[in-house]
């Protein structure tokens, strides 16, 4: 396939779990992938794993860094020649049981998921091409899914479902396509923390509202932000797709 062939990609949350396996998927279909992540050594495996007609250019950046976000876009838009698609990948995780919650955790989970997106939608907006440009933003399956422990997590990332929904409104004129992801549970080094279910903490909730399929591996989250990504989605904006495996059923 070659749905991106000469088509320059910003990703960011490119050195590890969703954000590696969209790179490497978009980097087979021909992509010049742009990948921004915090980690140097996350975006040295990326970048030495992508195989295909695409390329993968790497740039460390923190994402809740207003002015490393203005720096990424600017080399981006350099390095690629333009910006023809962001997908906002990148994103924090963390379990705050509410008797524990301090205003530092609600901080720097809505600064990365939510500030960082919406920094990186602002500076793309200035070089994404009118009636084809294309952001996809991840949000969760937690954004509409009450889970108990999760309350300020599934609070940042209901801010991304609800910006990006706002955003396609705002940039419909432009023909610029705005498509949230929301995915249920990945097998993804950011799920796998320790912080994430402590052992005290009672999980047989998340036993009884585990997808049909299990969790989803980053692959598979990948191809459906390809598919919104693409020309295949087109007539996509201001929706949210959900991919869960039917969690929310």
């Amino acid at each position: 396939m070659d749905r991106f062939a000469g088509v320059g990609v910003l990703l960011t949350g490119a050195g590890s779990g969703i954000g590696r396996a969209t790179a490497l998927r978009l980097v087979e279909e021909g992509a010049a992938v742009f990948g921004v992540d915090l980690s140097p050594s996350g975006l040295a495996k990326t970048a030495a794993a992508a195989k295909g007609p695409g390329r993968v250019v790497t740039h460390v950046a923190d994402v809740s860094d207003e002015s490393a976000v203005v720096e990424a876009v600017a080399a981006a838009a350099r390095r690629l020649g333009g910006i023809d698609v962001l997908i906002n990948v990148a994103g924090l995780h963390r379990t705050t049981p509410i008797d524990t919650l301090t205003v530092a955790d609600m901080q720097r989970l809505f600064s990365v998921n939510a500030v960082g997106t919406a920094l990186f939608c602002r500076e793309a907006l200035r070089h994404l091409p009118d009636e084809r440009g294309v952001i996809v933003n991840v949000a969760s399956s937690a954004a509409t899914h009450g889970n108990p422990y999760m309350s300020a997590y599934s609070a940042s990332k209901g801010a991304v479902l609800a910006f990006s929904l706002c955003l396609a409104s705002e940039v419909a004129h432009r023909g610029i396509r705005v498509v949230p992801v929301s995915p249920g549970t990945v097998a993804t080094p950011l799920t796998a923390g320790g912080d994430i279910l402590p052992a005290a903490l009672d999980t047989g909730y998340y036993q009884r509202i585990r997808s049909l399929f299990g969790a989803a591996d980053p692959e598979q989250i990948a191809g459906v932000i390809a598919f919104a990504a693409s020309g295949d989605g087109g007539y996509l904006t201001g929706a949210e797709i959900r991919a869960d495996g039917g969690s929310h059923t």
